[in-house]
């Protein structure tokens, strides 16, 4: 990494972590956690979640917890936490031995609940969902404009007696009552501007089997009751939230004062938005099961899994969220910004390989047809430590279609009739002939070469402007290549009027069959990196088998965002 990457940030997360150890607050001690909910797979947005909680215990030389917010048993799975797990530990993030669950403190919420009731501070109520909506209230907008929250109505059993609650919250606990027929709320103020203090559920009844817990259960902490206090139980000192969570902290000071329990101190940031996506787990999920991409891991999802296997690095994905800072409100990033951060770093730690997307065929017709050779070409410019490998060379190559043009204008440098363009690593070349099929079509060019110029130099000094890539045709593997794009044609897909994913980009995967790749790159593993030359930055898909690998299209070769940052002086 270079300098600028090094050097830690400052922001006002870190300003008030700073002050507070200046302050002696929690004994100058940093304990952040990071708590996902384990119904889905994290994406770019968790992973600007996780720099920022991870970076500033680390900083401060303090603890980090990795917690599963686990308290709804209809949509959370086994899957998802391996899944989680696997995603932290891929971004480069370390919780030791400090992984929990919400659900293993169920059974001290539960008598946290009933302290609550003792002290006159929860009741058993027996309105159904929609009825509590209803009672709450909403916001509305006053003649002039600004919103007001008129006060709501009390619950019919807001006032029953302690002893009452007490027994009846038991009977829920023992399951006597159906599902949905009762919940346990907070007894706070009706009339409090943030509706979220209008006596908020803290548990309600549900039959269901939870993953870790089993049937143990049939009354369930909402996330609002079992969030905070989870932060409590493993003493964190401060409880890094996106900015979603700013009218909940209210909620979560008042639990923890009235229980008086450890005090977390809880500081908001706003959420990471790119371009040409979308980054909520409800679009996301909606995208998966009704079949618009393939699965989580799609190459065009901005989940860790599928940029994992687009061919993103987690240094790259650490770098972009370090560019892109903290603010206390929500920003949308350029998606190019992103792209940039995984060329930058593949160009500098990618090896270089041969591949030819659109085939042309080449023969050489003065090189000696049973002859083969091995040429030297470079690994990794970037990197003289990569060294060289050996590439076939024979009689009939491929090159690229559009490296050839019959008539071509003045700025093209490329192949063309009696023209002499140097192949990578190899020789000069120059095109004699050009072969069509019945159609008419381009099927081959028949060229001759000077073996005086192996390796790329000629002797007399000569230059040509044109340097192309090329494989050998008897020695290229087959291979599947896939190029992605945006998901979305839209910088906002969900300002698009009607239905969000009218937006689709229906060009954001083009699989391209009969390419070939040198030989090597047929035994790579999957998730291997590479950048193909003159193409583009490129990763072995797990769908390759042998013979036949897939590659996916990481990023293209051209910066466009360079192209902006200049503009933008």
């Amino acid at each position: 990494m270079n300098e600028e990457t090094r050097q830690n940030p400052t922001d006002f997360i870190r300003e008030a972590i700073g002050a507070d150890n200046a302050s002696g607050r929690f004994g100058g001690r940093v304990h952040t956690r990071f708590p996902p909910e384990p119904n889905g797979h994290l994406h770019i947005g968790h992973a600007k979640a996780i720099c920022i909680t991870y970076g500033v215990a680390e900083e401060h030389g303090g603890k980090y917890n990795l917690r599963m917010d686990d308290t709804n048993p209809a949509k959370e799975k086994d899957e998802y936490v391996e899944a989680i797990q696997e995603d932290v530990r891929w971004l480069g993030f370390d919780w030791q031995d400090r992984l929990f669950y919400a659900s293993d403190y169920f059974g001290q919420l539960c008598d946290w609940a009933i302290d609550l009731i003792k002290k006159g501070k929860a009741y058993v109520c027996d309105l159904g969902e929609d009825e509590i909506s209803a009672y709450r209230g909403t916001q509305v907008f006053g003649a002039d404009g600004r919103r007001e929250t008129p006060p709501g109505k009390d619950s019919p059993n807001r006032d029953r007696a302690v002893a009452e609650n007490l027994d009846l919250f038991g009977r829920m606990r023992r399951g006597e009552f159906p599902d949905g027929s009762r919940t346990l709320r907070a007894k706070i103020d009706m009339a409090h501007p943030n509706l979220n203090m209008r006596d908020p559920v803290m548990y309600r009844i549900l039959r269901a089997d939870h993953y870790r817990q089993g049937s143990r259960w049939c009354i369930y902490p909402t996330y609002d009751w079992a969030h905070g206090q989870s932060d409590s139980i493993e003493g964190i000192t401060h409880s890094i939230c996106d900015i979603s969570f700013e009218n909940h902290r209210p909620l979560y000071d008042w639990f923890l004062d009235a229980l008086g329990v450890h005090h977390p101190r809880q500081i908001e940031f706003g959420r990471l938005n790119l371009t040409h996506t979308v980054l909520s787990k409800r679009y996301l999920r909606e995208l998966v099961e009704g079949g618009t991409v393939s699965g989580w891991d799609d190459p065009r999802l901005p989940t860790l899994r599928g940029l994992r296997r687009r061919g993103f690095t987690p240094e790259a994905i650490r770098e972009f969220c370090r560019r892109i800072g903290v603010t206390k409100s929500d920003t949308t990033v350029d998606i190019r910004l992103l792209e940039h951060c995984v060329r930058d770093h593949l160009n500098r730690i990618a090896p270089r390989a041969m591949a030819v997307i659109d085939p042309l065929k080449v023969t050489i017709s003065n090189y000696p047809a049973d002859a083969c050779e091995e040429v030297d070409a470079i690994n990794n410019p970037e990197d003289p430590a990569a060294g060289t490998r050996k590439l076939p060379f024979c009689r009939e190559l491929f090159i690229e279609r559009d490296d050839f043009m019959e008539d071509p204008p003045k700025q093209f440098h490329r192949l063309a009739p009696g023209r002499e363009v140097r192949l990578r690593c190899a020789y000069f070349i120059t095109c004699q002939e050009v072969i069509r099929d019945a159609r008419g079509e381009i099927v081959e060019l028949r060229c001759t070469y000077d073996p005086a110029t192996r390796g790329g130099d000629a002797p007399d000094g000569r230059k040509v402007k044109g340097t192309i890539h090329w494989v050998s045709a008897r020695h290229a593997i087959p291979a599947e290549v896939r190029l992605y794009d945006h998901l979305f044609l839209p910088e906002d897909p969900m300002a698009t009027p009607g239905d969000w994913k009218a937006g689709l980009n229906p060009g954001s995967l083009r699989a391209l069959t009969g390419c070939r790749i040198e030989p090597a790159l047929d035994t790579a593993p999957p998730g291997y990196r590479c950048q193909f030359e003159r193409v583009g930055y490129f990763c072995k898909d797990p769908d390759s088998r042998p013979g036949r690998p897939v590659f996916n299209r990481t990023v293209p070769l051209k910066d466009s965002w360079k192209k902006i940052q200049a503009k933008s002086g």
